[in-house]
């Protein structure tokens, strides 16, 4: 069923607000890790929740890389998920402490991001977006 023009623009301002603190996060991670600042600092705070520091590479690139293909809409359904994986795994390994109340509304702002990758999942990137552009030129 075709999402109406409303529909386009506004799964166009949902990507933009979802991308938008992966991305912002990613960015702060590369910078840190390129200059060696607060690259050690994350690598720490990663390996207190047992996760390996090593993987810092790796959650860079899926919060950077996935918030941009969320931004321009490419591959979205697949990134969407991926991200709602990574955002519910990141949620349970360093916001979920029942005590801290701090931790658990960050937590359950995970959740909601988390649900918002999975709307995502569903319903596509809309017209305004890389797949939709793809999917018109294929339809010619």
């Amino acid at each position: 069923m075709p999402i109406s023009p409303a529909g386009n623009l506004a799964a166009l301002i949902g990507r933009v607000l979802l991308a938008a603190i992966f991305i912002l996060s990613g960015y702060t991670k590369l910078m840190g890790y390129l200059d060696g600042s607060a690259a050690g600092g994350v690598a720490k705070y990663m390996e207190a929740a047992g996760v390996p520091g090593s993987l810092l590479p790796l959650v860079i690139a899926a919060e950077l890389g996935g918030g941009l293909l969320i931004l321009i809409g490419f591959q979205t359904r697949l990134i969407a998920l991926c991200l709602a994986v990574f955002t519910l795994a990141a949620g349970v390994l360093f916001h979920y402490k029942p005590a801290d109340q701090m931790q658990m509304t960050h937590f359950m702002k995970n959740l909601a991001i988390a649900g918002g990758f999975l709307m995502l999942f569903v319903s596509g990137a809309g017209s305004f977006s890389a797949d939709g552009a793809m999917s018109r030129r294929s339809d010619m």
